[in-house]
């Protein structure tokens, strides 16, 4: 059990509880749980009461503290509850859970259909309805429990139960309860009992039934309550005894509270079946209520929270828990702190009847002390309801009008937070009422619980005034429950449980669950699938979340900055997303996202984008129209995208580009219309001859028709169209109209629906199309429903005629009655009409006539008369008249009370001189009553106050005296109030220090604690933190007349703390705090260092601090530094240091070595070495490459973050072109992604700029590449040549220039005769004309790096013959066509021809062979390709068509939005894939081309296209395009207003006072209107503002300006606001009037008064060159322009001069003179004789009132004590003496001033007497002491003692004392011979012992 901060537990303890499981059988089943413990404890699994062992189907994964069971494939024997047990050294603990494995479910048979005619109520289609709900019950342990339900709706709801949120095999065995279905014979819908067989404790809580169909879900719920049987043994012999709190094996936890705080014990109990708690206090159980709350909080505690803490709650709180397995006790002992300061008379609890009062009183021990009232945690405020009430040092509140929600806990506060408590039990028809408010989280449960005092009545439940359904109300006998299953917010509010008069309310708060948002899809991706389609794939979040969620599709047009939803789909996997979901052709790019009812997840945008082209479909076609002769036809169709159409009349096409027209002139006219995705044919005024026309609509993809068919126009109502409702009122007219189609067509009127005829008040008229009908003169009867009906059609009005409305002439407020019983009440009101109707109400119900009460008209008059009222008629009455009402609140008091407060006997403690006020609350104001004191009736007189004030009646005593102690009544007949008043003297106070005192030392500093008493004797004690402190050499007390002291000679911090000065009434509190002496760094002397190191290396920080042993601390850059293995903090004697081994330059900082009281800062900078090279040692070598080829330059530095910089051949390399610069870590790269001549040359890499820097040099060589052989690619080729024909061999090279050498057999060739050597580029050719065959053999072409082979035969060829003919090609432009046939023999020379032209090689026409095929390649094709392509070999030729299509120009970057502001030069641009021809694209604007306009121009660079439009203007605002044949790209162009600017802005102005300020700026447009503020607030033209604007400048006058005007003045103007500072300079302050010499006498008021020239100036008074500061008798005061010093109660020391002084001006001196006071005696001291122990008063009176004086008696001054009390009355002096002595007796002596008066007091002793007398007889023992005492009246007295009738002498034998009024002889070491007569004589008395000595 938790109470505060306990002690460290160690034992098992389980954060997270297994809960139960249900799978079916096969399926996976895990539980898990989190338990904690040290040492970590040792968890095993049981079932059944074995432990389980890991198994193939059972295993047992642990994750830290979490530990699970996992089943695999679970079967129905694996069913049952399993159990995990944690153990280690320090205890055990275990939680357990059920596993329920079912069976699959089986197919349902569907049941068969029965036929009713019509299903009984409650029972038809629709959601499920509960037609009876639990009911709520209460029962004893071991009683059986059946809560029922019936439910209708169909189909029939699946029903269940819940307990707590849980269902029912979660929390019980299955033998503990049942459920039994069945439907009541006769009733409608389905049932479900819960039958719990055995209720337990633990049993209580709210169960919930839920029905549950496809239509919808409802629930009931109920509470059950289980309490204790009174009788101790169970019945049930399975259930443990009783609970006993057994013996504590352990000493229980301690827990401290301040008194009045709250303290909360939580109890955390594990078990199966779940225990039943006990709570205990001192061994007694515990019953919750007011102040003890019992709960169980949501996380499965058990809590017991005592609620503000009194001393009474302290003791030991014990948890006790059970079940069938066993118990455990958990106990905490509560002490509670009482406070310092303590309410001298604390709360009692009180009782109260509903509608009365009760009274709470307290006293606390200062009456200036103040308080404040609480009930609970709400402050009360005083109000009628709450009167408070403070008395001296009482405080009482007083409730009125009490009702059930005032019963609770009331506090009372003072200081500190000091509360008493006590309880106000309101006793009513409501015992216990409902909760100040509840609040429940959202889907709980909330149930709120009324008791009251009779069984069986009907209570009212009601939320916000609304009541609510009877199904979540249940009563049993006393108790009344109210359950609201799964509360959402709309059930929060104000809910009232109301039982007649009586109600009590509660506040339900419902706090929302915050859940997460699901998580986003994954893995989602976009395939283009077929053409205008794209198909969209993803999958689930993980994880998957736990409440039904979609997933919603959007699409966003590139380009555009909105996102649009496709649709949502529940499932995820792919989506085909057709053209048909756009609604124009564009780019689209998607997003996908999850949404739930938790929120929607992050979109998760789609890779790419898909080009879609949207294609009509038909949504809604036509329809055929059928119309009245002269009505429009409208034909409408919806398509599903937007695009064009075209309509058809008869056949006959309407012409698109005319939106109106005529299909022929004078014939049928027409409107076309399309709207978005609807296209609309109007047709007008339609004729007869119009009929069955055809209608059509066509467009690409869709074709549609309608027919149009005309009817003859009937008759119907124009107006009105519906039924009209009319008020009107007596007298006025009233005309109906009814407006036809025909005019002067018949109609006729009805009322009721009997037809009207016409009279004197009824008028029919008809006018054309339309018929009246009038009523001149309404009347009430008139009222009805009346119809104007023709042809089957009619039009309805309701007329409703009322007399006006009535008002009420009185009373205007509410009216609050009060009554005593049987008195006669009257409640009157007056209205202004005299016939008018009124209905009387009482609480809210209407009163009846009877005997009891009367309701009486007269005139204008009405009212309700109670003749003898009694206590129940009083209530809430109200007088209803038309939509009027008046209140009246009546209140009957029982007149067998008129005494309403006090109700008991009032004991008033004051002390004198304080107010004292008796108040008696009567229950009627006219009651007279009679004061009486002890018996007597009191007069009243200035001493006395008799005070009436409505029913309240007050005795005051202004200033009470002693005497006036007494028992005062206040008596009414035979009832009476009686007030105890007793009178002391004041108490002991404590006049200085009034406040807290605060005390700061040095240590050996001494520290003196002073107070100042109001009595001179009177003790004190002093305590230190709540000790009473001894007197030691540490610490002194004194004492010194009214002075007490504490001193402390040398303080050491262990002295300090909170010092009191106790003197029994009062209290001195001073704080004292001794503080050792100031910690110094005394090196480094300066308090900043720089201090500069190398990194890395060894820093080490000093500082010298005093004394040796202070204690520093190390921050760095403002964080404590701690030690770790490369920073050590040492301290060694008065040094400390810091020591970083191996800093680095992220070591750098600020560190500050601090102690107490002093810092020292060191700015740590820490330089790194030059940046380095670190490989390679030596420069490295050339690189060579050949053009094309890719380079990489790298290098390694010694610092990864140093900057570099790349130069080739001295110019610096910049990013681009080719060159790419990298850095990852300390390494520095330069790639060149392919290598051209241009990047050949040095490269450099430099770290830093500074001459000298680093750098490393790579030498670039860019090489040509060797030539090579390219065609033929064959080593060897073989050659066939005829005899007679040329042989022609060809080599082609990879570049041109090469040299090459021909070789015939080994032999060189060179050009001569039939041999030819030809180059024509890169193409080597050798020719042989007229081959032979000695022209056969090896040809070899040698190229510098290459060389082919030619293997020649010269011989006749064989015939040539074509193997496959040529096919025809169409292409793409721009793409590759090849040609290719075959032909025998191979080496058969084939010439190509394009459309009849040979062919000659180049790089677009390329002719290749590859054995017997042969190839002719055209390399991208253009349109002019295209054409007849032949091959020629021989004889033969083959030909076939190329086919050349053009390709799609489409846009690669499309138009962008632009926003521009008026007057720029806007550019759109856009870039195509290829160069189109000119005009192959064209600008548009709002879907039209551009019309020609000088400011519009444009212009193509290649692929770019660009439109300009210079000075743009607001008009040019719209939508352009560019659109090709192939594509189209739109753009917004958004102008804005040509930007306002300030040309010339505000300047700050400063002036004087009174003087004028001028603000002027210069805008750059003209015509701006605009604002002028100063302060904020809008400045308007009047006297002394003056707002001018001429042209661009805008100006503002301010005159008669003043201090205060000073601010912002500020120019506001659309978006422009410019501001500037005013500011006015005070004129300097000057004296008007200075002061004037004054003379006053001694004791009198001077004031001295100058006059300054502003009424706002702070002014300095001087006396005698010194500034005067305020105090009691010192005052300063300021009345407009004039300042006043005023001196009160003058003195001679108070003359001199004074000055008065304002900023530099200064007025005077003015000279004070105070003159002597003349004093004199008007009336002498008359002497006065007295007897002893009376009084005696002496009066003096002297000429001056104000005149202090003092009182001396035989030559003693007096001051007031408890015999003397002094005063003065005016010119009047008293002195009274009381308890007169003897020793009283002398000179009175008066003296004030100079003047004095002397008189003599006389005092007349008593005759001594024997109070008490020594026994006649007396008894000794030899050797022993004998003691005579006696008691005289008066002590002083003298008396003397005899033996045997001689005086006895003091000495060795005898001994006389004397105390007081007590004295005694003692006769030492009796003997024999002391036997005999003692006398004691006293005056004239005396008194005999005889004393007797025994042996």
């Amino acid at each position: 059990m938790k109470a505060g901060s306990g002690d460290q537990g160690s034992p098992p303890c389980f954060l997270r509880f297994p809960r139960p499981v249900r799978v079916v059988s096969g399926a996976e089943a895990e539980l898990k749980c989190v338990v904690l413990g040290e040492p970590p404890p040792t968890v095993v699994w049981e079932k059944s009461g074995q432990q389980l062992v890991a198994s193939e189907r059972l295993s047992f994964p642990v994750d830290g503290a979490e530990h699970g069971l996992l089943l695999s494939s679970a079967l129905p024997t694996d069913a049952g509850v399993y159990v995990c047990r944690a153990r280690n050294a320090a205890g055990e603990a275990y939680a357990a859970a059920a596993v329920t494995v079912l069976e699959p479910p089986a197919p349902e048979p569907e049941p068969p259909v029965a036929e009713h005619p019509l299903p009984p109520p409650g029972t038809g289609e629709g959601a499920p309805v509960f037609l009876t709900g639990p009911r709520s019950q209460w029962v004893l342990r071991g009683a059986e429990v059946v809560l029922t339900c019936q439910v209708g709706g169909l189909p029939e709801p699946t029903l269940y139960w819940e307990k707590d949120g849980m269902a029912l095999d979660e929390v019980w065995d299955s033998s503990h309860f049942a459920l039994e279905r069945g439907c009541a014979e006769g009733a409608p819908g389905a049932s479900l009992a819960l039958r719990i067989l055995a209720a337990r404790l633990p049993d209580s809580g709210v169960y919930v039934c839920h029905a549950r169909n496809a239509h919808g879900h409802a629930q009931a719920g109920a509470l059950l309550q289980v309490h204790q049987p009174p009788e101790s043994p169970p019945e049930d012999p399975d259930e443990a005894p009783a609970p006993v709190v057994e013996p504590l094996k352990c000493a229980p936890k301690t827990f401290w509270v301040n008194e009045g705080k709250h303290a909360k014990f939580r109890c955390y109990v594990m078990g199966k079946p779940e225990p039943e708690i006990e709570w205990h206090w001192e061994g007694r159980p515990l019953l919750p209520d007011r102040r003890r709350l019992m709960y169980r909080d949501r996380d499965g505690g058990f809590v017991l929270k005592v609620l503000y803490c009194q001393a009474k709650d302290r003791g030991l709180y014990v948890c006790a828990a059970r079940n069938s397995a066993g118990q455990t006790l958990s106990a905490v002992q509560l002490h509670v702190k009482e406070p310092r300061l303590r309410f001298t008379r604390p709360l009692q609890d009180v009782e109260g009847r509903e509608h009365g009062i009760v009274v709470l009183e307290c006293k606390v021990p200062n009456s200036r002390m103040p308080t404040a009232w609480f009930r609970e945690d709400q402050r009360l405020l005083p109000c009628r309801k709450y009167e408070q009430i403070e008395e001296g040092a009482v405080r009482r509140l007083i409730i009125h009008r009490l009702k059930a929600d005032d019963d609770g806990v009331y506090l009372c506060e003072m200081r500190g937070r000091v509360r008493t408590v006590a309880n106000v039990t309101v006793k009513g028809p409501i015992l216990k009422r409902l909760p100040r408010k509840l609040d429940v989280l959202e889907g709980e449960n909330a149930v709120l619980l009324v008791e009251t005092r009779e069984a069986a009545v009907e209570g009212r439940w009601s939320r916000d005034g609304e009541e609510l359904p009877a199904t979540c109300q249940s009563s049993c006998g006393h108790m009344h429950a109210l359950v609201l299953p799964g509360v959402t917010r709309e059930d929060a509010g104000e809910v009232t449980f109301s039982l007649g008069n009586s109600r009590t309310t509660t506040l339900l708060r419902v706090k929302c669950v915050k859940h997460s948002p699901p998580g986003p899809p994954v893995l989602a991706e976009m395939f283009k699938g077929h053409k205008n389609t794209v198909l969209l794939t993803w999958k689930p979040p993980e994880p998957v979340p736990e409440t039904p969620f979609i997933y919603r599709l959007e699409r966003q047009e590139v380009g555009s900055e909105d996102w649009i939803q496709c649709f949502s789909i529940e499932k995820a996997g792919a989506v085909e997303v057709p053209g048909d979901c756009v609604p124009s052709e564009g780019d689209y790019r998607f997003r996908v996202c999850t949404v739930s009812e938790h929120g929607r997840s992050p979109h998760v945008v789609f890779h790419g984008s898909a080009h879609l082209v949207p294609t009509a479909r038909l949504v809604a076609g036509l329809e055929d129209v059928q119309v009245y002769d002269g009505e429009d036809a409208v034909f409408s169709l919806d398509l599903s995208t937007i695009i064009q159409g075209t309509w058809f009349l008869n056949g006959e096409e309407l012409k698109a580009d005319e939106p109106e027209g005529q299909v022929e002139p004078g014939s049928l006219c027409y409107r076309i219309e399309q709207k978005g995705l609807q296209h609309r044919l109007i047709l007008r005024a339609v004729t007869h001859q119009d009929s069955g026309a055809l209608v059509g609509f066509s467009c690409p993809g869709v074709q549609d028709s309608a027919a149009l068919t005309i009817q003859e126009s009937p008759v119907h109502i124009l107006s009105p169209r519906e039924k009209v409702s009319l008020t009107f009122t007596t007298s006025e007219r009233v005309v109906l109209t009814c407006e036809l189609s025909r005019a002067d067509f018949p109609a006729t009127w009805y009322k009721e629906g009997q037809k009207v005829e016409e009279s004197e008040a009824l008028l029919v008229k008809l006018d054309g199309r339309k018929h009246r009908l009038i009523l001149p003169e309404a009347r009430v009867q008139d009222s009805g429903e009346f119809e104007c009906r023709t042809e089957g059609v009619s039009a309805f009005f309701s007329i409703t005629v009322q007399d006006p409305p009535v008002h009420f002439v009185e009373p205007r407020e509410h009216v609050f009655v009060h009554a005593i019983t049987s008195e006669c009440v009257v409640l009157s009101c007056e209205v202004d009409q005299e016939e008018a109707p009124v209905r009387w109400y009482k609480d809210g119900q209407e009163v009846e006539e009877s005997d009891f009460v009367l309701l009486e008209v007269d005139g204008p008059h009405r009212r309700l008369v109670l003749p003898a009222a009694q206590p129940p008629d009083g209530g809430e009455f109200q007088c209803v008249a038309g939509e009027e009402r008046v209140y009246f609140t009546v209140t009957i008091t029982d007149v067998a009370s008129w005494i309403v407060y006090p109700s008991g006997k009032v004991y008033v403690a004051a002390v004198r001189l304080e107010r004292v006020v008796l108040t008696c609350e009567l229950c009627r104001p006219w009651a007279e009553v009679r004061w009486t004191k002890d018996g007597e009736e009191v007069v009243e007189s200035p001493a006395l106050l008799l005070q009436k004030e409505d029913t309240v009646r007050r005795l005051v005593l202004p200033s009470v005296q002693l005497e006036d102690s007494g028992e005062y009544r206040c008596e009414i007949e035979d009832e009476a109030a009686s007030f105890t008043v007793t009178v002391t003297e004041p108490p002991v106070r404590i006049l200085h220090p009034r406040d807290e005192v605060a005390l700061i030392a040095v240590s050996l500093e001494c520290v003196v604690l002073m107070c100042e008493l109001s009595q001179e004797d009177a003790p004190v004690r002093w305590y230190k933190d709540g000790l009473e402190v001894e007197e030691s050499e540490a610490l002194v007390l004194e004492s010194d007349g009214p002075h007490r002291r504490l001193v402390l000679p040398a303080a050491q911090p262990e002295d300090g703390g909170e010092f009191v000065c106790d003197a029994g009434d009062d209290s001195a509190f001073f704080t004292v705090t001794v503080t050792a002496p100031p910690e110094r760094i005394v090196h480094p002397v300066a308090r900043s260092l720089d201090l500069q190191f190398g990194a890395p290396g060894r820093v080490e920080l000093r500082c010298e601090v005093a004394p040796a042993g202070s204690q520093v601390r190390w921050y760095k850059d403002g964080l404590e530094v701690e030690a770790s293995d490369s920073l050590q903090m040492g301290a060694e004697g008065p040094i400390r240091t810091l020591t970083m081994y191996n800093a680095q330059p992220e070591d750098a900082g600020e560190y500050v070595c601090e102690t107490r009281d002093e810092a020292v800062i060191f700015n740590v900078s820490l330089a790194e070495p030059p940046v380095q090279f670190l490989a390679p040692e030596a420069a490295p070598g050339p690189l060579r490459v050949v053009p094309g080829e890719p380079v990489v330059l790298s290098c390694e530095l010694s610092r990864a973050g140093a900057p570099v910089s790349w130069s080739h051949n001295g110019k610096l390399v910049q990013e681009g072109e080719g060159l790419e610069l990298q850095a990852e870590g300390p390494r520095r790269a330069l790639c060149i992604r392919a290598a051209t001549l241009a990047h050949a040359g040095l490269y450099t890499c430099q770290c830093g700029t500074q001459p000298g820097a680093p750098s490393l040099s790579f030498t670039v060589q860019v090489t040509e590449p060797p030539i090579r052989v390219v065609a033929p690619e064959a080593a060897q080729t073989r050659v066939r040549s005829s005899p007679g024909g040329d042989l022609e061999l060809v080599v082609h090279l990879s570049r041109p220039g090469g040299p090459v050498r021909w070789y015939k057999d080994g032999e060189r060739l060179a050009s001569q005769g039939r041999l030819q050597l030809q180059q024509a580029g890169a193409r080597q050719v050798l020719r042989v004309r007229g081959a032979r065959s000695g022209d056969a053999g090896e040809y070899l072409c040698d190229a510098p790096q290459d060389s082919r082979i030619f293997l020649v035969r010269v011989e006749d060829p064989p015939p040539v013959k074509l193997l496959s003919e040529l096919t025809p090609l169409t292409v793409h432009e721009g793409d590759d066509a090849t040609f290719r046939c075959e032909v025998s023999p191979p080496e058969a020379n084939v010439t190509w021809l394009h459309n009849g032209t040979p062919v000659t090689p180049g790089p677009q026409l390329q002719v290749a062979q590859n054995g017997s095929s042969h190839m002719l390649t055209v390399r991208g094709c253009r349109l002019e390709d295209a054409g007849t392509v032949t091959a020629r070999a021989g004889g033969t030729a083959t030909s076939a068509r190329l086919h050349v299509r053009e390709t799609e120009l489409l846009f690669l970057r499309r138009l962008q939005d632009v926003r521009a502001e008026e007057g720029q030069d806007v550019c759109l641009e856009v870039e195509t894939g290829r160069v189109g021809a000119a005009g192959a694209v064209r600008w548009l604007r709002g879907g039209e081309p551009l019309p020609l306009n000088p400011r519009l121009s444009m212009a193509q660079d290649g692929h770019i296209h660009r439109l300009f439009i210079h000075g743009v203007v607001l008009a040019d605002q719209g939508t352009y395009g560019c659109e090709s044949h192939h594509d189209r790209t739109l753009a917004r162009l958004s102008v804005r207003p040509k930007q306002l600017r300030a040309l010339r802005p505000l300047q700050d102005v400063t002036v004087s006072e009174g003087d004028s300020a001028t603000f002027q700026l210069e805008l750059s447009q003209e015509g701006v209107t605009g604002e002028w503020a100063r302060g904020g607030v809008r400045l308007q033209p009047g006297p002394k503002c003056h707002i001018h604007t001429e042209g661009h400048t805008h100006r503002l006058v301010l005159s008669g300006l003043g201090v205060a005007d000073s601010g912002c003045v500020s120019f506001t103007a659309d978006a422009l606001r410019c501001a500037a500072r005013l500011t006015v300079r005070e004129i300097p302050v000057t004296f008007v009037r200075g002061p004037q010499d004054l003379e006053v006498t001694d004791g009198d008021t001077a004031t001295l008064e100058c006059e300054l020239s502003q009424a706002l100036a702070d002014v300095t008074w001087e006396k005698d060159g010194r500034v005067l500061s305020a105090s009691p008798r010192l005052r300063f005061q300021a009345l407009g322009p004039r300042r006043l010093l005023q001196l009160r109660h003058c003195s001679p020391s108070d003359a001199g001069t004074y000055s008065c002084v304002v900023g530099t001006a200064r007025t005077g001196p003015a000279h004070l003179t105070v003159r002597e006071r003349q004093v004199s005696v008007l009336s002498e001291l008359q002497a006065v004789r007295a007897r002893e122990g009376d009084g005696a008063t002496f009066e003096c009176t002297v000429s001056e009132t104000e005149t202090a004086g003092s009182w001396e008696l035989g030559g003693r001054p007096l001051k007031p004590g408890d015999r003397v009390r002094i005063r003065q009355e005016g010119k009047k002096h008293i002195l009274v003496l009381s308890q007169l002595r003897t020793e009283d007796a002398g000179e009175v002596r008066f003296q004030a001033g100079p003047a004095q008066s002397l008189t003599q007091l006389e005092v007349e002793a008593l005759p001594l007497q024997m109070c008490r007398r020594p026994p006649r007889e007396k008894t000794v023992l030899v050797g022993r002491r004998a003691v005579l005492e006696v008691t005289v009246s008066r002590s002083g007295a003298h008396v003397c003692w005899l033996r045997e009738g001689a005086e006895l002498c003091p000495g060795d034998k005898y001994e006389m004392r004397s105390h007081g009024s007590i004295h005694g002889l003692v006769i030492h070491n009796v003997q024999p011979e002391d036997q005999g007569t003692y006398c004691c004589q006293a005056g004239q008395e005396s008194a005999h012992t005889r004393l007797l000595v025994e042996g």
